[in-house]
């Protein structure tokens, strides 16, 4: 029976592809890449930013430190509040932490902006635990930030059966999967089609809503 509940920040909590993709665009133009489509830019949300600016535009790890330290120039005052709450998820997290669920966040956005996020929209208070990398490229990984997660609460061997991550990218997925933990993906987020189903995910759900029910199953 699962007892705690890790969940992924950006497309999982909260719909903040706006910020985002706004401040991949700002960081590309530095660089003298003109994209003024940000539809095109939304494969940069979930994963690392470093990892997505070397795969998808096939930056050298200097270029793409560059174009990291850009977006996070606009991101810091700017995009992090082009930003907001998926209708459902505070009353979700609500009746999770009421029914007894010890709740974390893992996310591969620096904490320092996670927790200005979470503080924010008023959801902090649900969490007793906010993990992510520093801006000095700790965490580097999605499984990076999940293993952290994981020490805070003491959790190894036959206990990590008792953790649930949730997550919308692949890389949610198969952080966890790598961290041995069971997974919800959720089609609400920023997946591709099919993206959850091939990574693994043990569980879909469509809404905040259906989260509930989905764990109340399992």
């Amino acid at each position: 029976m699962f007892k705690y509940i890790f969940f992924d920040l950006d497309g999982t909590l909260t719909d903040s592809a706006e910020g985002i993709t706004k401040c991949v665009q700002y960081a590309l133009a530095a660089r003298g890449i003109n994209e003024p489509d940000l539809n095109k830019l939304r494969p940069f949300i979930g994963p690392p930013l470093l990892e997505s600016f070397m795969n998808f535009y096939g930056m050298t790890e200097e270029e793409a430190r560059f174009c990291t330290a850009k977006y996070r120039e606009r991101f810091k005052d700017t995009g992090i509040y082009e930003n907001k709450v998926y209708p459902g998820v505070p009353g979700m997290l609500a009746k999770l932490k009421e029914q007894g669920f010890t709740l974390a966040v893992a996310t591969s956005k620096p904490v320092e902006f996670a927790r200005r996020v979470t503080d924010y929209f008023d959801l902090t208070q649900y969490f007793a635990y906010i993990t992510g990398p520093d801006f000095n490229g700790s965490l580097p990984t999605k499984a990076d930030v999940i293993a952290d997660a994981l020490a805070h609460f003491n959790l190894a061997g036959t206990e990590k059966a008792q953790v649930l991550m949730i997550g919308d990218r692949r890389h949610d997925i198969l952080g966890a999967k790598k961290c041995g933990l069971k997974t919800i993906g959720v089609r609400y987020g920023y997946a591709a089609p099919d993206e959850l189903e091939e990574a693994g995910a043990d569980y879909i759900v469509n809404t905040p809503q259906e989260i509930l029910q989905a764990i109340k199953n399992k």
